[in-house]
């Protein structure tokens, strides 16, 4: 789903199979705050996702 045009109904026609998780992604990855924060932490060179990110954004990641 990732790769959606989302404006092509043709490209959600596996919408019905997505899991909660699927949608969520969708989601937050359109979400311009999300992508302001992302890049920042990007820029920032941090080995890995910070709790305030996580947190902030509702992230878990199994481990």
């Amino acid at each position: 789903m990732s790769g959606a045009d989302w404006r092509s109904e043709s490209a959600y026609h596996d919408v019905k199979n997505a899991e909660t998780v699927d949608l969520a992604w969708e989601w937050l990855r359109r979400d311009r705050e999300y992508q302001k924060d992302f890049g920042a932490l990007l820029s920032s060179r941090q080995s890995s996702v910070t709790d305030h990110f996580r947190r902030k954004w509702g992230l878990t990641f199994r481990g």
